[in-house]
């Protein structure tokens, strides 16, 4: 579990550079736990209880909509974050389902050791706050990119920013996610290999 542990550490240290035996105590409170491809995290109904950091493997979030389909909300690729926000501070059940879209590792805490952490520990509390802020900044281009960009500029932001989604994740998750059929997206494949 070292390995993990350093990328979990060098991960931290990016976004906020923090002392080295902190940022270490930090990490030891995190467990290693693997998930099967399939396996789901969080089932929408449940309260989220774990903020987990990917090292290894690939994952998504999604909920149904008024017809039963499912549609992608995001896609987690290794050194990436993973929980469902509103459930897991606000403590309500959540909207969302979260899966492992291939045998995945990831270091774990609870809600409870994390709030202990941000109680006392100032800063793995301005880590959190810095990790929300750039996670809702992320939301919001998002959300706006499904109003003013076109599904052809959303393939090509999302193949610009995350390739790695085209090479884990299957073409029917990948359409919902970028909000268009998968007819649709087959027609914009087909245009940007042509380029």
């Amino acid at each position: 579990m070292g390995f993990q542990k350093e990328i979990l550490i060098n991960f931290i240290q990016k976004i906020l550079p923090i002392k080295d035996e902190v940022v270490r105590s930090i990490v030891d409170k995190f467990a290693l736990r693997k998930f099967h491809k399939g396996e789901t995290l969080l089932k929408a109904g449940s309260i989220s209880d774990e903020y987990l950091f990917l090292t290894q493997g690939f994952m998504r979030s999604f909920i149904h909509d008024t017809e039963a389909n499912e549609v992608t909300l995001n896609f987690y690729s290794q050194q990436t974050l993973v929980f469902e926000v509103a459930s897991f501070f606000l403590r309500v059940p959540s909207q969302e389902n979260i899966e492992a879209l291939e045998d995945s590792e990831a270091l774990v805490i609870s809600f409870k050791e994390l709030n202990d952490l941000f109680h006392t520990v100032p800063e793995f509390r301005e880590f959190g706050r810095t990790v929300l802020v750039k996670g809702f900044a992320a939301f919001k281009a998002r959300t706006l990119s499904m109003i003013n960009k076109t599904a052809e500029q959303r393939y090509e932001q999302l193949l610009k920013t995350n390739p790695e989604i085209f090479q884990h994740a299957p073409l029917k998750y990948i359409a919902s996610y970028l909000g268009v059929t998968d007819t649709s997206l087959s027609r914009i494949r087909k245009e940007f290999s042509k380029k």
